[in-house]
């Protein structure tokens, strides 16, 4: 309780001031005597991934108790992907801030972070990391698998493969309303390898959960279990424990992005860390991901890069299991928030007699990993395409642009029986940066046009400067850096343009002469500020986001290295 006084000019006064309206909550002096843990509330009606953390608060309340000390709840925001407009990146530096600044206001000695729906993890562990308070991140985890027809589902890799079915006119009205109701079975986030299953195995091997807390399924007794074991850590936490920065080493990055690349994770991992790093003093490029990347086999069967869902995934073992498969490639002697090394936590795991969703390092889904970087003309800063999660015939491929302004143009013209597109075009589409859109909206999974898709066509090459969920698949490239709206070469691009994709080589190249853009750079004109940015968090958020080879955090919110 004597942690970060109000400010009343009288230390004394303001402890007794304190304590006394902290009594009217019914506390007595022993429990107001004792360490105290936070435990971040992120639980909102619009967040259906958050549904359990009402029940995980309980239990962490349950072991800080057990241990000793106080538990302590309070709200941060609640940002879910399918309900935050524009989109929920654009809100992620919000939250990041938000819980850096009730970690620094709040008299709290550790803290159990609750989140996954896909932004909420990153944005608070960048908050935590920059508060550096002992911290413990505690996964809402996946929901279970639902059942169509004989066949299972899960969100949102099947939500994108039936709605493609249903606009290609392969699936009746009928059958995508009952579709629509069986994709969410349960509370909890996505049910494959997006996103938020991505960076909580990703949290899991940089050593900031318990190990196995990134695949209990989120209605699992063994999810309140883990909570109530979260709990009891972060009370030992508040003695001196290990803060963010001592766990955040340039070791833990290596062993996140192996997981990444190993489990054929989201492309939104390589920006999620990318802005957890840049708050830290280790200094992380894109070509570390490509590089460990190329050494790093897809050892996971999930889709969207395989067959199997995260309720398997767990059932077969989890992270610690799949990391007796990279024990090589993996930083052993790496800080954990247990307290040891992360070599020390993963001693003990479950071996499943015939499990076949963990694969043997010489049998690997894909010999190399689930993402690469590409660079050229087109991306001199980098972009980023979900190898594993692309059609092979497709990896090196040329084709004539077919340019969308924006997101709005795109949404207008895709399935227009006079738009000028086949097969083996490369659709463009622009202006969906981080800046330009804004936010950089999950909007790069462009849809197949409509006469395309009719044909039985699934895959085309789409190329853009947003991002695309987790649960997506295709050959599509992202991120693409410098974005459009601040003049990077995607604003060049014209209609009838050759374009050249070459993954095995990392290129992603414009077939113009230089000339000829050079040219089109002295045309160019960025595109007029929207009058909702002129104001309040759009008018922050624009003037200070960076690039997304950057992690789109804002500039004045990174670290300033030593």
């Amino acid at each position: 309780m004597r942690k970060g006084l109000t400010s009343y000019g009288d230390k004394d006064f303001s402890l007794f001031l304190r304590k006394a309206f902290i009594k009217g909550m019914g506390y007595s002096d022993d429990a107001l005597d004792r360490p105290i843990v936070g435990i971040t509330n992120t639980y909102s009606d619009f967040n259906p991934c958050h549904g359990n953390v009402p029940q995980l608060i309980e239990a962490v309340k349950r072991g800080v108790m057990l241990a000793g000390a106080m538990p302590m709840v309070f709200p941060t925001i609640s940002i879910h992907e399918s309900f935050a407009y524009p989109t929920s990146m654009f809100l992620r530096n919000l939250m990041a801030m938000d819980t850096e600044e009730m970690m620094r206001a709040l008299p709290v000695d550790s803290v159990v972070v609750i989140g996954g729906c896909d932004k909420t993890t990153p944005a608070q562990v960048m908050g935590a990391v920059s508060a550096d308070r002992p911290t413990i991140v505690l996964p809402v985890g996946p929901m279970l698998v639902g059942h169509f027809k004989g066949e299972v589902l899960g969100a949102c890799t099947d939500c994108r493969r039936l709605w493609g079915e249903y606009r290609g006119g392969r699936m009746s009205g009928e059958d995508i309303e009952v579709a629509n109701e069986r994709l969410v079975p349960s509370v909890g986030t996505c049910g494959v390898m997006g996103t938020a299953s991505t960076i909580a195995c990703m949290m899991e091997a940089m050593g900031m959960t318990l190990p196995g807390a990134a695949t209990i399924p989120a209605p699992h007794a063994d999810r309140v279990r883990i909570a109530e074991a979260t709990g009891k850590r972060a009370a030992e936490l508040t003695k001196g424990g290990i803060k963010p920065s001592e766990i955040l080493t340039k070791d833990a990055f290596h062993n996140a992005i192996v997981m990444l690349q190993a489990i054929g994770g989201s492309t939104n991992g390589v920006v999620h860390l990318s802005a957890i790093a840049g708050r830290t003093q280790t200094q992380l490029t894109l070509e570390e991901f490509d590089e460990i990347g190329r050494k790093t086999p897809v050892l996971v069967d999930l889709k969207p890069s395989g067959d199997h869902y995260m309720e398997h995934f767990h059932y077969a073992g989890g992270v610690p299991r799949l990391m007796q498969e990279l024990k090589d490639l993996l930083k052993l002697d790496a800080k954990h928030v247990m307290g040891g090394t992360l070599g020390d936590a993963i001693k003990v795991f479950e071996d499943v007699p015939g499990q076949t969703v963990i694969k043997p390092r010489n049998a690997p889904l894909k010999k190399e990993g689930g993402m690469a970087i590409l660079r050229g003309n087109l991306a001199p800063r980098g972009a980023v395409i979900k190898q594993a999660a692309a059609s092979p015939k497709l990896m090196q491929h040329e084709g004539r642009a077919v340019v969308f302004e924006s997101v709005e143009d795109m949404t207008k013209r895709i399935d227009d029986p006079a738009l000028d597109v086949t097969e083996d075009d490369v659709i463009v589409m622009r202006n969906a940066g981080p800046i330009g859109a804004p936010g950089m909206p999950e909007a790069g999974y462009i849809p197949i046009p409509k006469k395309i898709a009719q044909k039985g066509i699934k895959d085309m090459v789409r190329m853009s400067d947003a991002r695309m969920s987790g649960t997506a698949f295709g050959t599509i490239v992202l991120h693409i850096s410098p974005e459009s709206a601040v003049g990077g070469p995607l604003a060049l691009v014209r209609n009838g343009d050759r374009i050249r994709l070459d993954v095995a080589n990392r290129s992603v190249e414009l077939l113009v002469d230089d000339a000829e853009l050079e040219k089109r750079k002295r045309d160019w004109k960025a595109p007029p500020v929207p009058d909702d940015a002129q104001r309040g968090y759009a008018k922050l958020y624009r003037e200070h986001v960076q690039q997304a080879d950057e992690g789109c955090d804002f500039d004045f919110l990174a670290a300033v290295r030593k």
